[in-house]
């Protein structure tokens, strides 16, 4: 439980740090308009709403994980069992 916790922690103290990192050295111009309004076509680039756009980066997170949950199981799977059952072989 401590190495989850921890994990958070780290986590979010490197989004904190490294967001300001980058933006100190790229620099938000919130002037600037995005690539969906400037090069707005109708089918490539298409303004959104903020909420749609979120509910669109949840479907994709959801939507891998599966697969890849599935894909890392089948791989892990084979090598782990093939591990544990050579090492209760082993006798102490």
């Amino acid at each position: 439980m401590f190495s989850f916790i921890g994990s958070i922690i780290v986590l979010l103290l490197g989004y904190f740090i490294y967001g300001r990192f980058v933006e100190q050295v790229f620099g938000a111009d919130p002037s600037r308009e995005t690539p969906a309004y400037t090069l707005q076509d109708g089918v490539d680039y298409v303004p959104l709403s903020q909420t749609k756009s979120a509910l669109i980066q949840l479907l994709n997170i959801a939507g891998l994980g599966p697969i890849y949950g599935a894909i890392q199981g089948a791989v892990i799977d084979d090598d782990s069992s093939f591990f544990v059952y050579h090492i209760q072989k082993i006798k102490y």
